[in-house]
């Protein structure tokens, strides 16, 4: 009964959070253009808004004039509004929310039920997003689908194997990169 109370009464041991490889952590996301963010100072209603990241990268705030948000994660932008704004007010507290995202599209051509953008979820592959279109239409060409993707200034052309892909083989369900095109002829 002494060792049963003890147990009881121990404070219970919990392991240590850890996020196994490939798991988003809380600053995986990455601001992009298009995005829109609230940005709230604390106590400073007229530097709190709703923000949208320019095509640049770029978003404009008062007292600050431009600053570079896209390619940062809301906790790197919000210390680098802190940062910056301890010019003008003391201990600013600034925090950093993506309320909409717009930058993460895939766009989707041809063949399929609904051309046009689709708005990515993390490790979007190719069937996915075919999915996301609809699937594809009686007309659809499976065996010259390809993926447009502009990497470092030049566009490549990736060609699938949606057949194969289709059958389980996830080397041949890639994974898609904000901006790629799938042409479906």
């Amino acid at each position: 009964l002494v060792a049963l109370s003890l147990a009881l009464c121990a404070p219970a041991q919990t392991p240590a959070a850890t996020v196994a490889p490939g798991e988003p952590t809380v600053d995986s996301y990455k601001i992009g253009a298009a995005d829109v963010l609230t940005i709230t100072v604390w106590k400073e209603p007229t530097l709190s808004g709703s923000i949208l990241v320019r095509p640049d990268g770029m978003i404009s705030m008062s007292l600050l004039g431009d600053v570079q948000a896209s390619g940062m994660s809301p906790t790197q932008l919000a210390g680098q509004i802190s940062t910056k704004l301890k010019k003008y007010i003391q201990d600013p507290n600034v925090s950093v929310v993506v309320s909409q995202i717009h930058s993460k599209l895939v766009y989707l051509l041809g063949e399929v039920t609904k051309k046009g953008p689709v708005e990515m979820t993390p490790g979007m592959t190719l069937l996915e997003a075919i999915s996301s279109a609809g699937g594809l239409t009686d007309y659809a060409n499976q065996k010259k689908i390809y993926i447009l993707r502009t990497e470092s200034g030049s566009q490549q052309r990736i060609p699938v194997r949606y057949k194969e892909a289709l059958k389980g083989d996830g080397t041949l369900n890639l994974v898609l990169k904000p901006g790629d095109t799938i042409v479906v002829p």
